[in-house]
């Protein structure tokens, strides 16, 4: 008698349970199909649960954690919402890389690090430990000893950032945001060049160079395709925080598959002193054939007297997503403008 072979697999649970605390228009984006998806989540929307729950429902349908790229702008806040999904998964979600674009970076290059002619464990240089090797590559130009107002260590340093996570030249920086400055940009490019000779030589990456190289390995003709390949999905918080280098990352990562999933806010972007480009959200369905487009506008935070002058303020805006939050609270004290006269009495008040 022939013997039948029997193959168990190990049963999926269904996604219908994540419905449960999802509203219509949460739901739908959870429920997208995989491709380019552009979530607009405005304040008190429920922005963290829903990108939460559709990183489960990807896992649900059957996509790998390992296969899974979550960026955030903190650590932390890439611990809370796996942790979410593990309440909703269990064990599915364990191998996802989740964290910052610096921590995912790191992640990669640790491994790849040859390619970008450094050794697997250089060293990352910190904020504080970046100004002062700066500081002193500006110590060795004979022109700074001489001149009062050459910039300081920490003028220089937001410059060579702001170069790095905008991508563009040092010139293009100075004119931009230090005018002033120009006649020294000769001197300026000469102590960065002594920059990077020495974090070469100690073997170190300062942050930026964490972003800067790991695109360099996404764009190598040897590598590249490989580090792809190991992804499905691209999952992206806070996307109208992003800089032009991030937003490249992430068009790399997500580029053979499609599968990409940015949550933001285009009426919350803060950020852009330190280089953040709100064109990235607002342009995101042009550079993403197929994109659909969810709008999250009920919100569980505020007053409907709140979110009345909210509407008011963001109708303004020249480039956006129109929409209009709706509260689900009932209805409160109108705003009031509290006139302080310093700090501690805006505390009192407060408190």
């Amino acid at each position: 008698m022939e013997k039948k072979r029997f193959v168990i697999r190990r049963a999926r649970r269904p996604v219908d349970d994540l419905r449960e605390s999802l509203n219509d228009e949460q739901w739908a984006a959870v429920t997208a199909p995989f491709c380019p998806v552009l979530i607009i989540a405005g304040a008190g929307t429920g922005k963290t649960h829903t990108l939460t729950h559709r990183l489960a429902y990807m896992l649900r349908k059957g996509i790998a954690a390992g296969r899974v790229v979550l960026c955030t702008f903190t650590n932390r806040a890439a611990r809370e919402m796996l942790q979410r999904v593990r309440a909703i998964c269990g064990s599915l979600a364990d191998a996802v890389l989740g964290g910052t674009f610096h921590h995912v970076a790191n992640h990669i290059l640790r491994r790849y690090a040859a390619f970008v002619s450094y050794p697997a464990n250089y060293t990352i240089l910190d904020s504080d430990d970046a100004a002062t090797l700066i500081n002193h590559c500006r110590a060795d130009s004979p022109i700074v000893k001489s001149l009062k107002r050459f910039p300081s260590k920490s003028v220089l340093q937001d410059i060579y950032s702001n170069a790095a996570n905008r991508m563009l030249s040092i010139e293009q920086v100075v004119l931009q945001k230090y005018p002033d400055f120009v006649e020294f940009l000769e001197e300026i490019e000469q102590i960065h060049q002594r920059y990077e000779r020495r974090k070469r030589e100690a073997a170190a990456m300062d942050y930026d160079d964490l972003l800067t190289n790991f695109l360099r390995l996404l764009r190598d003709e040897k590598v590249g395709g490989e580090i792809k390949a190991r992804f499905e999905a691209v999952l992206v918080d806070e996307y109208q925080d992003t800089n032009a280098l991030q937003a490249a990352i992430v068009e790399e990562l997500a580029r053979p598959h499609g599968n990409i999933t940015v949550v933001g806010d285009d009426a919350q972007s803060i950020y852009s002193f330190r280089g953040a480009e709100f064109r990235n959200i607002i342009n995101f369905p042009e550079r993403w054939q197929n994109c659909r487009v969810y709008r999250l506008v009920r919100n569980y935070r505020s007053t409907p007297e709140v979110l009345a002058l909210t509407n008011a303020s963001i109708a303004h805006n020249v480039r956006q997503f129109p929409k209009e939050l709706v509260a689900t609270r009932s209805a409160g004290p109108l705003p009031a403008v509290v006139v302080c006269d310093d700090v501690q009495q805006q505390a009192e008040f407060v408190a």
